[in-house]
């Protein structure tokens, strides 16, 4: 009868564990439309590659949104697993104690083969200390780009596989456009990510000191420089002659570009699946322009997008979950799928040889135009990103001035003065904060 009853509880103990239901693992995002199904589609495959985990996303609108979300309920005690924090939320992040778990020391804790080598630089460096520890796990990581539309350039009799080298060019071949019948020739997005950060990184000419703020807490805003001066100068006076039209802010400008009325458009090519199925043109890719006296240039462009975050107060088995997600997302073949499908760049270089072997590039040759152009020398202390605290509200001070600049309401100089005094002065409130 002993034997019986032990037999039956070893069952019962077996069909438990068999039939457990999966560990959750929530999973906050702040992608939408196209990228957004991909995000599923990632997540799915995770879920279908074994039974112990389930990943679940949920979209909370806006990268502004879920960082801020996560922080409020990391407080509250409620955190999901993972949170997508927007590259210019790491610093401010990365204050936030006891907020986070490294990702270097999640996937040591939990046995995970974890090489950081695997990673490609630019894109690893941003999401690390000092001396190398990886911090988060790099997930949609973007740089900005040239759309052109290559329509437009036949029609003005320009080469349609040739984009603008450098501003010089940019204004001539706008002009050209315009006498083709095109009211502008190019527009922006994200003024203050493209225009500036990106700008100054491709001149390898600093956006503040202590490397860009990667050097410590105490460092300064430098955007008042002459470069900066002399480019918004340059579009300002543009702007005059509708060389250069204002869109607003972020992703804005887009419909200008993709319903044709506006031939040339910067924006990241994280938009190249939107860009490419928004658009009844044929759409060309391009690297960014370059002052063409300034010695410098080009140096390399920086990363955009976002990385997964651990969030703390979990549990070891969500963390052990997450873990061999990270793992997973790592994988070439799926982070060869994640940059086909959406236009992120690929995060290792194994997913970039993969998807080069694969002959993708044949006829979408913009999509790694955008890596070589990451890669297009070893970062430097001015080129490796920007890493400031309270960096999305001193983008918010610089879209302000940028617009009093266009409304006549402050001159360049004038502006960009108030933009680093002012910056400066949040600068110093996040130090005081985060001592």
């Amino acid at each position: 009868m002993m034997r019986f009853a032990t037999a039956l509880l070893a069952l019962a103990l077996f069909a438990g564990s068999a039939f457990a239901e999966p560990i959750t693992i929530e999973f906050w995002h702040a992608m939408g439309g196209k990228n957004g199904e991909m995000t599923q589609s990632v997540c799915d495959k995770f879920n279908a590659s074994q039974t112990d985990y389930k990943v679940v996303p949920v979209f909370k609108n806006d990268y502004t949104s879920c960082m801020t979300g996560a922080i409020a309920a990391f407080r509250a005690g409620t955190p999901p697993a993972i949170a997508q924090i927007f590259e210019v939320g790491t610093a401010t992040f990365m204050a936030a104690k006891g907020a986070y778990k490294p990702v270097y020391q999640l996937m040591a804790e939990n046995g995970e083969k974890f090489d950081p080598s695997i990673y490609i630089p630019a894109i690893r460096g941003y999401y690390s200390t000092v001396d190398g520890k990886m911090l988060s796990m790099p997930f949609n990581s973007s740089t900005g780009v040239v759309y052109y539309n290559k329509d437009a350039f036949k029609k003005a009799g320009l080469d349609p596989e040739k984009s603008p080298k450098t501003w010089a060019d940019m204004y001539d071949m706008s002009k050209k456009l315009m006498a083709a019948g095109y009211k502008n020739g190019f527009t922006s997005s994200w003024a203050t990510w493209i225009q500036t950060e990106q700008f100054l990184a491709w001149h390898n000419v600093p956006y503040g000191t202590k490397a860009n703020g990667f050097g410590g807490l105490d460092s300064t805003l430098q955007l008042n420089n002459p470069l900066l001066i002399r480019h918004f100068t340059d579009l300002y006076n543009w702007s005059k002659e509708k060389v250069f039209v204002y869109g607003g802010r972020e992703g804005k400008p887009d419909a200008l570009f993709t319903s044709g009325e506006v031939p040339i458009y910067f924006q990241s090519i994280g938009s190249y699946a939107n860009m490419k199925s928004a658009s009844k043109f044929e759409v060309g890719v391009g690297n960014l322009p370059y002052y063409g006296d300034v010695k410098t240039a080009p140096q390399n462009s920086i990363i955009g997008g976002a990385s997964l975050w651990v969030m703390g107060k979990k549990s070891p088995a969500e963390y052990k979950g997450v873990a061999r997600f990270f793992t997973f997302i790592s994988r070439p073949e799926i982070q060869a799928f994640w940059h086909q499908g959406t236009g992120y760049l690929p995060i290792t270089k194994a997913a970039y040889e993969l998807t080069k072997l694969q002959g993708f590039y044949n006829d979408r040759p913009g999509l790694e135009l955008a890596i070589l152009q990451l890669n297009n020398k070893p970062t430097t202390d001015f080129s490796r990103g920007v890493r400031f605290g309270n960096l999305p509200q001193i983008r918010i001070l610089e879209d302000e001035t940028w617009e009093a600049i266009l409304d006549d309401k402050i001159s360049v100089k004038d502006g960009f003065d108030k933009v680093v005094k002012e910056g400066n002065a949040l600068l110093r409130d996040f130090e005081r904060v985060n001592k």
